[in-house]
Order: structure tokens, then sequence, then C-alpha cells
């Protein structure tokens, strides 16, 4: 008889992973994070067993693809929906083996609503790790402009540091537009979109090709720039974005947005929000949403921008 499928967590350090087999009362055990070890390990596995992982900052990314090439059913988790549910279930400690147990057990329970993992092409791993690296470079200039800019005598230092951190942005820019030209990604109908520039453009079209989004409310949901109710009996509570998708995307769609809304096209809209008491945050997320749902549109369709379909009632 063949052995049963099991449900296997698994919590992801740089060198070392420990497993945990959901319904087993054995202790978690370690294993090291490399090839030859992961790979003697998922032979041993039953067939049809599903394996679950939160994301790690590119350790969990050797095992996640073994696992798939496998043939194993594969998740890459929120590491917050982790945290929640372990305080949900009443988990109080936190280590390695603690996590591995709580990982094993939410695929268990929460496995039917999981998104399987699909390794990205390394064309779309390569955007991905460029606009991580570019986010915190773009972070790292603002920051020493606050810290340094009122210093007396460090003026010419500063310049100098922020023309050094420009070169690297636009090198990453141009890196990320040869990526552009050499893949299968649509980003030039995205880019037709009035709001959407090259940077932003490359970004939604890595998005689309990667997950598979059902339509364009999908999109918005994953991005996080969906709103999240907070309402109980008869008091309605102020609606708050989720933000649970990928921060670096939302901020490129907002600063879209901001400059969408002083054009002739989107300037209405943007007038009507303030109009109905909004602020102009809730009216910029509002055309932010817009552009998400139009780019969507236009990649899905394989068609480019139709200015006078946007409707603005």
């Amino acid at each position: 008889m063949m052995p049963s499928p099991v449900d296997v967590g698994v919590d992801v350090a740089k060198n070392e992973l420990q497993i945990a087999y959901a319904g087993s009362a054995a202790v978690p055990a370690p294993m090291a994070n490399a090839g030859t070890a992961i790979r003697a390990w998922l032979a041993r596995l039953p067939a049809g067993s599903r394996i679950a992982m939160e994301a790690t900052g590119g350790y969990h990314t050797l095992l996640a693809d073994l696992a798939h090439a496998h043939g194993l059913v594969t998740y890459v988790v929120n590491p917050a929906d982790l945290r929640h549910y372990a305080r949900a279930v009443g988990v109080r400690g936190k280590t390695d083996r603690v996590d591995a147990a709580v990982i094993a057990r939410y695929l268990q329970r929460e496995g039917a609503a999981l998104h399987r993992y699909v390794p990205p092409t390394p064309e779309q791993r390569e955007i991905d790790a460029l606009l991580r690296r570019r986010a915190t470079v773009v972070s790292t200039k603002t920051q020493l402009r606050l810290s340094l800019g009122g210093l007396p005598g460090l003026r010419g230092e500063l310049q100098a540091a922020v023309r050094h951190v420009d070169a690297i942005i636009a090198k990453i820019d141009r890196r990320l537009r040869e990526l552009a030209q050499t893949s299968a990604l649509a980003h030039q109908r995205v880019e037709t979109v009035l709001g959407i520039g090259p940077l932003l453009g490359v970004a939604l079209a890595n998005l689309f090709a990667r997950v598979p989004l059902r339509n364009g409310d999908a999109a918005v949901a994953f991005v996080g720039l969906d709103p999240r109710a907070k309402d109980s009996g008869q008091s309605t509570g102020r609606r708050r974005l989720s933000k649970r998708g990928p921060a670096e995307l939302r901020r490129l769609l907002f600063n879209g947005a901001r400059s969408a809304s002083k054009t002739a096209l989107w300037h209405p809209l943007y007038q009507q929000c303030l109009a109905r008491g909004l602020s102009s945050t809730e009216a910029t997320v509002i055309i932010a949403r817009k552009l998400l749902r139009t780019a969507y549109a236009i990649y899905r369709h394989g068609t480019t921008f139709d200015p006078t379909r946007i409707a603005h009632a």
C-alpha cells in the first residue's frame, strides 16, 4: 500500500529548514537549506503531499522551486497571515520549531483557500528583485536628504551622495527596460494608459503575467487597494485599505494616480471625489484603482487604452 499524502510545514532560514508534519506528534526536525538535502527529502515524501512555507526574502526560493519541480502542491504563505493565525489559535511562543508546526497546521486547516506557488521565469524573478531593490534605494535617498539636509558644511557631500544614488536608480531602470523588451511582457500596451509610466507599466505587466487574476477586482485585492470593512451591528466603521499585497506596487500606483489626477482626463474624477467629501488621499486611491483595473483589462484583452471609455460617473 502506498503511504498516504502528508501536509508539511517548513520554517525557512538562510542555512536551515525546520520541518513539521500536520497531525504528527513528532518534534519538527532540522535540515540543511541546500539542494542535495532538499532533493533527497522530497524524494521520500508520499505522492500527493502538500508543502507550505512563508516568504522569507528569498531564502525560501530553493525549496519552493524544488518542491514544485518534484510535483508537490506547494504554497508560499504571507508571513503576516501566519502571525495572525498563530495568535488566533493560542500559540504563545515563537521558535523555528513552533513556526514550522504552525505552518503545517495552517496548511491542513486552510489549504483549500490558498493559492498554489508557480515559479516565475528568470526574467520575472529579476524584475521583482529589481523593483524591491529600487524601492530600498529610493528610500535611502529620502533618508539621506532628511537626515543631512539641514546640517551645515555637508551640502556638497549630500549632493554627491544623491547623485550617486540617482545613478544607481538610473542603472536599475535601464535594466528593467531591457528585461521588459526581451521578455514576453505586454508592458507597452499597459503603458498606453494615461498615468502609467514605464516603471509602473513593467511592474503591472510582470504582475499580470505571473499571477492568475480572475478580474480587475482580484487585481485590486492582490495589490492591497481593496477597502476593508469594519462593521458591527448597527455601527458602520471607517473603511481602510487592506494593504495585503506588494507595498512597492501600491506606492507606484499611488504616484501614478497622483500624476494622472492633474491631467484633463482624470482630473474631473478627482474633483468629483473631493466634492463628495473625500480627502485628497482617498481620491488618489480611487484613481489608482481605476488605473489598475484599466491596465488589467488592456492586458487581458490585448487592446490599447481608449480614453473615451473612461467613465467618471
